[in-house]
Protein backbone atom coordinates (compact mmCIF):
# COMPACT_ATOMS: atom_id res chain seq x y z
CA UNK A 1 0.00 0.00 0.00
CA UNK A 2 1.28 3.14 -0.73
CA UNK A 3 -0.41 6.53 0.04
CA UNK A 4 0.31 6.11 3.48
CA UNK A 5 -0.61 9.98 4.62
CA UNK A 6 -4.26 8.35 5.14
CA UNK A 7 -2.76 6.22 8.11
CA UNK A 8 -0.91 9.57 9.53
CA UNK A 9 -4.62 10.60 10.59
CA UNK A 10 -4.97 10.02 14.16
CA UNK A 11 -7.94 7.61 15.16
CA UNK A 12 -11.19 8.39 16.18
CA UNK A 13 -11.20 6.11 18.86
CA UNK A 14 -13.71 4.21 20.28
CA UNK A 15 -11.48 3.51 23.95
CA UNK A 16 -9.54 6.93 23.37
CA UNK A 17 -6.44 4.40 25.04
CA UNK A 18 -4.29 6.15 27.58
CA UNK A 19 -1.19 4.70 29.18
CA UNK A 20 -0.89 4.26 32.85
CA UNK A 21 0.72 6.88 34.08
CA UNK A 22 2.79 7.76 31.57
CA UNK A 23 4.10 6.31 27.86
CA UNK A 24 7.66 5.51 28.24
CA UNK A 25 10.30 6.99 26.09
CA UNK A 26 9.69 6.45 22.33
CA UNK A 27 11.10 3.32 21.38
CA UNK A 28 13.97 3.10 17.96
CA UNK A 29 12.49 3.16 14.98
CA UNK A 30 11.08 0.05 13.14
CA UNK A 31 11.72 -1.70 10.00
CA UNK A 32 9.69 -0.13 6.83
CA UNK A 33 7.42 -3.42 6.63
CA UNK A 34 6.54 -2.87 9.72
CA UNK A 35 5.74 0.48 9.39
CA UNK A 36 3.25 -0.91 6.76
CA UNK A 37 1.71 -3.66 8.75
CA UNK A 38 1.33 -0.60 11.53
CA UNK A 39 -0.05 1.98 9.01
CA UNK A 40 -2.55 -0.37 7.66
CA UNK A 41 -3.92 -1.68 11.28
CA UNK A 42 -4.97 2.74 12.18
CA UNK A 43 -5.98 3.06 8.85
CA UNK A 44 -8.38 0.24 9.37
CA UNK A 45 -9.31 1.01 12.79
CA UNK A 46 -9.98 4.93 11.82
CA UNK A 47 -12.32 4.08 8.77
CA UNK A 48 -14.29 1.35 11.66
CA UNK A 49 -14.27 4.21 14.24
CA UNK A 50 -16.63 6.52 12.58
CA UNK A 51 -17.96 7.32 9.56
CA UNK A 52 -14.96 9.31 6.76
CA UNK A 53 -14.44 12.60 6.54
CA UNK A 54 -14.10 14.48 3.23
CA UNK A 55 -10.15 14.09 4.04
CA UNK A 56 -10.14 11.15 5.32
CA UNK A 57 -11.98 9.96 1.63
CA UNK A 58 -9.41 11.89 -0.25
CA UNK A 59 -6.58 10.14 1.38
CA UNK A 60 -8.39 7.11 0.34
CA UNK A 61 -8.83 7.17 -3.24
CA UNK A 62 -5.05 7.99 -3.27
CA UNK A 63 -4.42 4.38 -2.29
CA UNK A 64 -2.45 2.37 -4.42
CA UNK A 65 -2.08 -1.37 -3.92
CA UNK A 66 -0.28 -4.00 -5.93
CA UNK A 67 -0.70 -6.71 -8.35
CA UNK A 68 -1.32 -9.26 -5.38
CA UNK A 69 -4.92 -10.02 -3.87
CA UNK A 70 -4.10 -7.57 -0.84
CA UNK A 71 -2.89 -4.64 -3.37
CA UNK A 72 -6.17 -5.33 -5.69
CA UNK A 73 -8.45 -4.95 -2.82
CA UNK A 74 -6.85 -1.69 -1.80
CA UNK A 75 -7.16 -0.49 -6.02
CA UNK A 76 -10.92 -1.08 -5.32
CA UNK A 77 -11.50 0.48 -2.10
CA UNK A 78 -9.33 3.46 -3.88
CA UNK A 79 -11.89 3.95 -6.60
CA UNK A 80 -15.08 3.47 -4.63
CA UNK A 81 -13.71 6.28 -2.40
CA UNK A 82 -12.78 8.64 -5.58
CA UNK A 83 -16.86 8.30 -6.03
CA UNK A 84 -18.15 8.14 -2.42
CA UNK A 85 -18.84 11.58 -0.46
CA UNK A 86 -19.41 11.98 3.69
CA UNK A 87 -22.93 12.15 3.48
CA UNK A 88 -23.22 9.10 2.15
CA UNK A 89 -20.82 7.21 3.73
CA UNK A 90 -21.90 8.43 6.97
CA UNK A 91 -25.10 7.27 5.75
CA UNK A 92 -23.59 3.56 5.27
CA UNK A 93 -21.41 3.62 8.73
CA UNK A 94 -24.89 3.86 10.43
CA UNK A 95 -26.67 1.65 8.82
CA UNK A 96 -24.06 -1.27 9.14
CA UNK A 97 -23.03 -0.13 13.06
CA UNK A 98 -25.64 1.88 14.72
CA UNK A 99 -28.88 1.70 13.16
CA UNK A 100 -32.53 2.08 14.69
CA UNK A 101 -31.59 -0.22 18.13
CA UNK A 102 -28.31 -1.78 16.68
CA UNK A 103 -26.66 -2.06 13.30
CA UNK A 104 -26.56 -4.55 10.95
CA UNK A 105 -23.37 -5.78 12.30
CA UNK A 106 -22.22 -6.21 16.18
CA UNK A 107 -18.32 -5.55 15.53
CA UNK A 108 -17.16 -6.85 19.16
CA UNK A 109 -15.25 -10.08 20.02
CA UNK A 110 -17.75 -10.94 22.61
CA UNK A 111 -20.19 -10.76 20.38
CA UNK A 112 -18.32 -12.76 17.47
CA UNK A 113 -16.71 -15.69 19.73
CA UNK A 114 -19.46 -15.78 22.25
CA UNK A 115 -22.99 -14.49 20.83
CA UNK A 116 -23.49 -12.21 23.60
CA UNK A 117 -21.58 -8.36 24.20
CA UNK A 118 -19.81 -8.18 27.10
CA UNK A 119 -18.82 -11.45 28.10
CA UNK A 120 -15.16 -13.57 28.76
CA UNK A 121 -13.15 -11.79 25.62
CA UNK A 122 -13.72 -8.59 27.01
CA UNK A 123 -12.61 -9.26 30.68
CA UNK A 124 -9.63 -10.72 28.94
CA UNK A 125 -8.74 -8.09 26.89
CA UNK A 126 -9.01 -5.68 29.71
CA UNK A 127 -6.59 -8.19 31.94
CA UNK A 128 -4.27 -7.59 28.95
CA UNK A 129 -4.40 -4.21 28.66
CA UNK A 130 -3.91 -3.50 32.48
CA UNK A 131 -0.40 -5.82 31.99
CA UNK A 132 0.28 -3.17 29.46
CA UNK A 133 -0.45 0.03 30.97
CA UNK A 134 -3.31 0.54 28.90
CA UNK A 135 -7.28 2.09 29.95
CA UNK A 136 -9.92 2.98 28.30
CA UNK A 137 -10.10 6.92 29.06
CA UNK A 138 -13.01 7.97 31.21
CA UNK A 139 -15.05 9.91 28.80
CA UNK A 140 -14.98 6.98 26.13
CA UNK A 141 -17.81 4.31 26.24
CA UNK A 142 -17.85 1.64 23.56
CA UNK A 143 -16.48 -1.59 25.13
CA UNK A 144 -12.61 -2.05 24.47
CA UNK A 145 -13.19 -5.37 22.13
CA UNK A 146 -14.85 -3.41 19.14
CA UNK A 147 -12.85 -3.98 16.35
CA UNK A 148 -11.80 -0.60 15.74
CA UNK A 149 -10.05 -0.01 18.98
CA UNK A 150 -8.03 -3.69 18.46
CA UNK A 151 -6.97 -2.52 15.10
CA UNK A 152 -5.49 0.55 16.96
CA UNK A 153 -4.36 -1.59 19.43
CA UNK A 154 -2.57 -3.64 17.05
CA UNK A 155 -1.04 -0.91 14.92
CA UNK A 156 0.18 0.69 18.28
CA UNK A 157 2.15 -2.18 19.36
CA UNK A 158 3.99 -2.91 16.28
CA UNK A 159 5.23 0.78 15.92
CA UNK A 160 5.63 1.51 19.81
CA UNK A 161 2.75 4.36 19.59
CA UNK A 162 2.89 4.00 23.49
CA UNK A 163 6.43 3.23 24.05
CA UNK A 164 8.62 0.28 22.85
CA UNK A 165 7.59 -1.62 20.31
CA UNK A 166 6.66 -5.06 20.65
CA UNK A 167 8.51 -7.97 19.92
CA UNK A 168 7.12 -10.55 16.67
CA UNK A 169 6.31 -13.24 20.01
CA UNK A 170 3.78 -10.74 21.72
CA UNK A 171 2.73 -9.53 18.44
CA UNK A 172 1.69 -12.96 17.68
CA UNK A 173 -0.09 -13.95 21.28
CA UNK A 174 -1.84 -10.84 21.28
CA UNK A 175 -3.35 -11.28 17.48
CA UNK A 176 -4.04 -14.95 18.37
CA UNK A 177 -5.86 -14.25 21.48
CA UNK A 178 -7.71 -10.86 20.42
CA UNK A 179 -7.86 -10.95 16.84
CA UNK A 180 -7.22 -13.72 14.88
CA UNK A 181 -9.96 -16.28 15.99
CA UNK A 182 -13.16 -13.58 14.86
CA UNK A 183 -11.43 -10.56 12.76
CA UNK A 184 -10.99 -12.52 9.71
CA UNK A 185 -15.08 -13.64 9.90
CA UNK A 186 -15.62 -9.95 11.05
CA UNK A 187 -14.50 -8.40 8.10
CA UNK A 188 -16.27 -11.05 5.51
CA UNK A 189 -19.61 -10.24 7.38
CA UNK A 190 -18.81 -6.74 6.45
CA UNK A 191 -17.75 -7.39 2.75
CA UNK A 192 -21.32 -8.92 2.14
CA UNK A 193 -23.29 -7.06 4.45
CA UNK A 194 -26.54 -5.54 2.13
CA UNK A 195 -25.98 -1.74 3.67
CA UNK A 196 -22.58 -2.57 2.49
CA UNK A 197 -20.49 -0.34 -0.67
CA UNK A 198 -17.61 1.38 0.40
CA UNK A 199 -17.46 -1.06 3.56
CA UNK A 200 -17.42 -4.04 1.39
CA UNK A 201 -14.12 -3.17 0.15
CA UNK A 202 -12.93 -2.07 3.26
CA UNK A 203 -14.07 -5.84 4.43
CA UNK A 204 -12.25 -7.03 1.83
CA UNK A 205 -9.07 -5.41 2.57
CA UNK A 206 -9.39 -6.43 6.52
CA UNK A 207 -9.84 -9.86 5.41
CA UNK A 208 -7.52 -10.06 2.75
CA UNK A 209 -4.45 -8.91 5.65
CA UNK A 210 -6.29 -10.63 8.16
CA UNK A 211 -5.72 -14.23 6.27
CA UNK A 212 -1.66 -12.48 5.34
CA UNK A 213 -1.10 -11.35 9.12
CA UNK A 214 -2.38 -15.05 10.39
CA UNK A 215 -0.39 -16.74 7.99
CA UNK A 216 2.60 -15.00 8.96
CA UNK A 217 2.11 -15.76 12.32
CA UNK A 218 1.79 -18.99 11.76
CA UNK A 219 5.04 -19.31 10.37
CA UNK A 220 6.75 -17.47 12.58
CA UNK A 221 9.06 -19.29 15.83
CA UNK A 222 7.65 -18.69 19.01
Amino acid sequence: MSSSETTRKEPKVMTDLETIPAAPAPSAPIRAEDQMRADLYNYLGVMLAGPPDEMLLGQTSGLVGDDSPLGEAINALAKLARHSKPASAEREFNKLFIGLGRGELLPYASYYLTGFLNEKPLAQLRQDMAAGGLTRAPNAYEPEDNIASLMEMMGAMIAGRFGTASDLVQQKQFFGKHIGPWAGHFFSDLEGAKSSVLYAALGAVGRQFMEIEAEAFRMSAD
